[in-house]
């Protein structure tokens, strides 16, 4: 995990590499990270699994916390921050 990421349209605090990884792992990893991040930070998922762009949207809504949006890490791949709301 990563410190923020500058440059990137959407900063997060706190970046968690699934690169590699097929669905659930980079949600399971993404579950348990969330709460190394302070409410009203953020957590970014770097991964290339093309499962985890709805994934990760959905595990957002039914856990309350803030899809923030999608870009891309320096090497490419889909990057999505989610903000800690509970």
């Amino acid at each position: 995990m990563s410190e923020r990421q500058s440059g990137s349209p959407f900063a997060a605090d706190q970046e968690v590499d699934c690169r590699g990884m097929r669905c659930p792992l980079p949600i399971i990893r993404l579950a348990n990270q969330i709460g190394e991040v302070l409410l009203g930070q953020s957590l970014a998922v770097v991964a290339e699994d093309p499962a985890a762009r709805p994934d990760v949207a959905a595990w957002c809504r039914m856990r309350g916390h803030e899809y923030v949006g999608e870009d891309t890490a320096p090497d490419g791949v889909p990057r999505y921050v989610v903000r800690r709301l509970v």
